[in-house]
């Protein structure tokens, strides 16, 4: 199959892999921060205010699921030592927060251990509040020996932690531990440039064309084979021979790599400043700046395609498989696409899994891959909107607005809003200077029999121009809903098309390839931010599990 989003508990997930079937695996998980991370909708200019989601909540308690996960790591027999670390813990931290959390993040390791190559890599990004734990729970799985580098990565400039009255320095920076599973792994070494500093001291000739070299010693301690002889009048100080051979010596001179000190003296290789690959990369980084600007697409905790980019080069080839068993907003997805790796990205929620559709459909037009574990029928819709309650009827409606690419407008936190669950901005025109806004509304139980003439009443009365409004329903509408729909009227473009005010669609039309009926002269302006197209997308995905 094609490279892949998963919809789904990353643990439920992987457990459907086969045993070493990626190569590199990043993991950006909640960091156990307690608190709720909203993901921004920002409007086109003259829209209106920006929606805010809560796109995850990084809060963990002890109950059931984390009694439960623990009891079976006790029983697996692809924990290594984990178990006895985590009984331990267990008793020195109790049955609280931090034990849930690490718990949960176990179990998952586990499997992320078994899914990965003799020769791939694992990095698993956090920051201080569990590091610690963290990395004794990998030593316990991985073993002590499988642990690499403890990289840092300053996320941020100064920052201020004093808290609640905690007196405590600023804590700039996030932990990315690397660990390999086998005895030899994937390794390619990525380098810096140098400093100025580091330039002007050390390459201080500049050749007629302007290129700026150093020069390095020709001679060496010992001897070996063609190392002792007279060199274009020359030889080596007493008691040192040649490094080269004769043959190479003069292969140098006509390439123009031999300098001859002025009034004589032993002559010096050059070498150039623009050959040099620059400083093997070290474990503090601080040269890639948190994703803003363009690149950041409102989701919180989004890091920069530049981090992920260098881990992926690092640590994997061309055509290799990177796993995000947490893929959040996708950017471990599209650096892989963009470097020509395979993927797989797993979250728990339709929201990243429609943002990352979204913005991988648009980096890379031409990218193959498949979406699973969303609902491809009525009864599978049915059945997530009948799961769990509460949520299970929030993901369902943020799967049905993905179904239109439409935006939610609602947080589960913050109850209803006046029947709007999502909503599409467009322009009606190539000259439009503001747009409209068009209401979708999601439905995945009985209609009210009002609900249409409700929809209605958002029409033409809002300060942020709602013009029309969408109704997408899990059941069939009545006859009269469809009847009050159209008594609604028309939208009519400044180019004299026409449209209807209310539509509604159903989930089985939907499915069945069906779209509102509506244009947007805005080509996309009026979306929420968007990944820019890449230049160079990565190539079409092959067979991968």
């Amino acid at each position: 199959m094609d490279s892949t989003l998963h919809y789904g508990d990353c643990l439920e997930v992987l457990r459907t892999f086969p045993d070493a079937c990626v190569d590199l695996i990043y993991l950006d998980p909640p960091f156990n921060s307690n608190r709720d991370y909203n993901a921004f909708f920002a409007p086109p200019k003259d829209g209106g205010a920006s929606a805010q989601i809560t796109a995850f909540e990084d809060t963990w308690h002890w109950g059931e699921q984390a009694q439960r996960e623990f009891d079976e790591l006790l029983r697996n027999p692809e924990g290594g030592s984990v178990s006895d670390i985590l009984a331990a813990l267990r008793q020195f931290l109790g049955d609280n927060d931090m034990m849930a959390y690490l718990v949960m993040m176990a179990s998952r390791l586990v499997e992320l251990r078994r899914v990965l190559k003799d020769t791939g890599s694992l990095y698993l990004h956090c920051d201080p509040t569990a590091s610690h734990y963290l990395k004794i729970v990998l030593d316990g799985i991985f073993g002590k020996t499988s642990f690499k580098t403890e990289l840092s990565w300053r996320r941020s400039s100064a920052h201020n932690d004093a808290k609640q009255g905690r007196k405590q320095y600023g804590n700039v920076r996030d932990v990315i531990f690397f660990y390999t599973k086998g005895t030899s792994w994937t390794w390619n070494w990525q380098y810096t440039p140098y400093d100025v500093e580091y330039i002007r001291k050390n390459y201080r000739h500049k050749d007629a064309d302007g290129r700026l070299y150093r020069l390095d010693n020709l001679t060496a301690a010992k001897g070996g084979g063609d190392t002792s002889y007279e060199f274009h009048g020359t030889f080596p100080y007493k008691g040192r021979y040649w490094a080269y051979s004769r043959e190479n010596m003069e292969k140098f001179l006509a390439e123009g790599r031999i300098y001859f000190p002025q009034g004589g003296g032993t002559p010096c290789y050059k070498r150039y400043l623009d050959e040099m690959p620059g400083v093997p990369l070290q474990n503090d980084w601080d040269d890639i700046a948190p994703a803003s600007g363009s690149e950041y697409l409102g989701y919180p905790t989004q890091k920069p395609v530049a981090l992920l980019e260098r881990i992926i080069k690092a640590s994997s080839n061309p055509g290799d498989v990177v796993l995000d068993p947490f893929c959040g907003c996708g950017t471990a997805i599209h650096a892989a696409q963009k470097l020509g790796r395979k993927w797989i990205g797993i979250d728990v929620t339709h929201l990243a899994i429609s943002l990352i559709t979204q913005r991988i459909r648009k980096a890379f037009p031409d990218c193959v891959f498949q979406v699973s574990g969303t609902p491809k029928d009525v009864d599978s819709a049915r059945y997530l909107a009948e799961s769990s309650g509460l949520e299970g009827r929030y993901q369902f409606q943020y799967w049905a607005l993905s179904l239109i690419d439409a935006l939610p407008a609602q947080d589960k936190k913050k109850g209803a809003d006046g029947g709007l669950d999502g909503f599409i901005w467009a322009y009606d025109g190539p000259n439009a200077k503001k747009p409209f806004k068009i209401a979708v509304s999601v439905k995945s139980g009985k209609i009210p029999a009002n609900h249409i003439r409700e929809l209605a009443g958002l029409l033409n009365t809002s300060k942020d121009n709602t013009q029309m409004a969408f109704l997408l329903t899990l059941e069939e509408p009545s006859k009269k809903m469809r009847t009050d729909a159209l008594a609604a009227g028309h939208y009519e473009y400044p180019n004299g098309k026409r449209f209807q005010r209310i539509q509604i669609l159903t989930i089985r039309e939907l499915l069945a390839g069906a779209k509102p009926d509506y244009l947007d002269y805005g080509e996309g302006r009026a979306m929420n931010k968007q990944a820019k197209r890449e230049v160079k997308p990565g190539p079409k995905q092959a067979s991968l599990i």
